[in-house]
């Protein structure tokens, strides 16, 4: 356990967590909603310092990030427990679990151990993932220190629920902010994920995008939920209006299960999709969950031909050099990579 970051003593042994909107006051002996930041004895502590349920060495892509270092490696690591219950969640088994302390199923792992993982793996970047970052975010914070002194990247896969005060501490140290932006209205958010945050996740994103966090989207398109078209508009309308039009936007398939039983998202719905952001100006729009569909790929938006070739989560050739189209100049915008292509490393 490490005492936490982001509270306030109250009476009573009470003490008021900080960390992220649902600002829970938490009685002497209990967790907040996240169910890892205990109050003992009037101080706040995160149960989950040090520990993970999950780790694994993944391709960049699986993340999804398609504009940052394409081709390299991630060491990826995540813990329980989350401040949002959503409905169609895949990892429900860790991140709607309370952690205690002393559960033997997280393995210690500490923030020297992280990077030395991820060095020795020759990985590039350290992903925190699989749960919600944030509520893990005294080990986060120590990790992506330790980790930028070792010259690797950090990439935070959140759905940005956390309050903006702990966001600027935290972006000191994150390269990439990949968030889910699961709807666009806050009645969708409240049934989907039972927190109306809306404005807050798009504040929070706004504030990454312009601290200098890569940024890059992602919205799981679920039947009768958040795919509109009147949703869908709004939100690629708001992309481009706040954080322009080289923003990538992951347009995912759902897939039942958790709470959630709906059928599977139909391929044109995420070809409607594309369109809609094409049409309020996106540049960059990806299909996630369909094997072998061309908006896996990376176009040039000037000349139109294929920059970068995905199959699956690992990359073809790669076309973009010093962060033009090598085809005929045009600049991708919003992309960050070696000047070597990874294919040809």
């Amino acid at each position: 356990m490490k005492e936490a970051l982001f509270w306030e003593k109250r009476p009573h042994k009470e003490v008021h967590c900080q960390l992220c909107p649902h600002n829970c006051i938490i009685q002497q002996g209990a967790t907040g909603t996240c169910g890892v930041r205990k109050n003992i004895d009037g101080t706040l502590y995160a149960l989950t310092y040090g520990k993970v349920i999950a780790s694994a060495i993944d391709p960049i892509e699986k993340k999804p990030l398609y504009h940052f270092h394409p081709g390299s490696s991630a060491f990826s690591i995540g813990t329980f427990g989350c401040n949002l219950r959503c409905k169609h969640c895949q990892n429900w088994q860790i991140s709607h679990c309370k952690a205690t302390e002393d559960d033997n199923r997280l393995l210690a792992l500490s923030p020297q151990q992280a990077v030395a993982t991820a060095l020795s793996n020759n990985c590039e970047v350290i992903a925190f993932t699989y749960n919600e970052p944030s509520i893990w975010f005294e080990y986060v914070l120590d990790t992506a220190r330790l980790a930028r002194q070792a010259g690797l990247y950090n990439v935070l896969v959140t759905s940005g629920m956390i309050n903006p005060p702990a966001l600027k501490t935290l972006l000191n140290d994150i390269d990439v902010y990949r968030v889910d932006i699961k709807g666009f209205n806050e009645e969708t958010y409240q049934r989907l994920t039972g927190s109306a945050v809306l404005a807050q996740v798009l504040e929070n994103a706004e504030f990454a995008f312009k601290a200098g966090a890569h940024l890059e989207i992602v919205t799981n398109l679920i039947p009768g939920w958040n795919d509109s078209n009147e949703q869908l508009d709004g939100l690629t309308h708001w992309i481009v209006d706040t954080l322009g039009t080289d923003i990538p936007w992951h347009v995912t398939r759902y897939h039942p299960g958790h709470q959630l039983k709906e059928p599977l998202t139909p391929v044109e719905t995420l070809n409607r999709a594309r369109e809609i952001g094409f049409k309020n100006g996106l540049q960059y729009i990806y299909v996630g969950n369909v094997p072998g569909h061309p908006g896996q790929n990376t176009l040039c938006p000037g000349c139109g031909k294929i920059l970068i070739d995905r199959t699956g989560f690992t990359i073809g050739t790669n076309h973009i050099l010093h962060g033009c189209c090598a085809y005929c100049g045009y600049r991708i915008g919003h992309y960050r990579a070696s000047d070597i292509p990874a294919a040809q490393k």
